[in-house]
């Protein structure tokens, strides 16, 4: 059975939370890649960023639904999720839109659990980790890859 490590990039582009937009637009055309890892100065993992994030900077707002029920008028969303919205789409460094809850893998982890996470929690990059240090990288293609070897 294959495992992470067998699959995993090992060269892998980190970025800081202080990159810029800007910067990081640049890396990911540069490099040809979908997302990085955001690592603190330590080189510990603390968040991904992908180019979703960065599209996210552009979609319209969603205003949210008020509805009236007698004198008061009530919100159908939560008010922190619209500030969420607001900071991702205001955002000048990795920091404000990275996803800092991370789905990490380990080297020794299969193949087939990575691919089960991938699809049921829709993410599509997931960095492996060391402890706290990223050791290697998988994304979509390296599963696919994985299955013609």
């Amino acid at each position: 059975m294959q495992k992470a490590k067998d699959i995993m990039i090992r060269d892998v582009i980190t970025v800081k939370p202080a990159t810029t937009i800007e910067d990081l637009a640049r890396i990911f055309i540069e490099k040809n890649i979908s997302g990085a890892p955001v690592v603190d100065d330590n080189g510990d993992l603390i968040g991904i960023v992908t180019e979703n994030d960065l599209i996210s900077q552009n979609k319209r707002l969603h205003i949210p639904t008020v509805v009236r029920l007698f004198d008061a008028f009530i919100m159908l969303e939560s008010p922190g999720r619209i500030e969420k919205e607001i900071k991702k789409m205001a955002a000048v460094t990795v920091d404000d839109i990275c996803t800092k809850d991370v789905i990490t893998a380990t080297e020794d982890m299969l193949v087939e659990d990575i691919a089960t996470i991938m699809s049921e929690k829709k993410v599509h990059l997931i960095p492996v980790v060391d402890g706290r240090k990223v050791c290697g990288i998988i994304g979509k293609m390296d599963l696919i890859k994985g299955m013609v070897k």
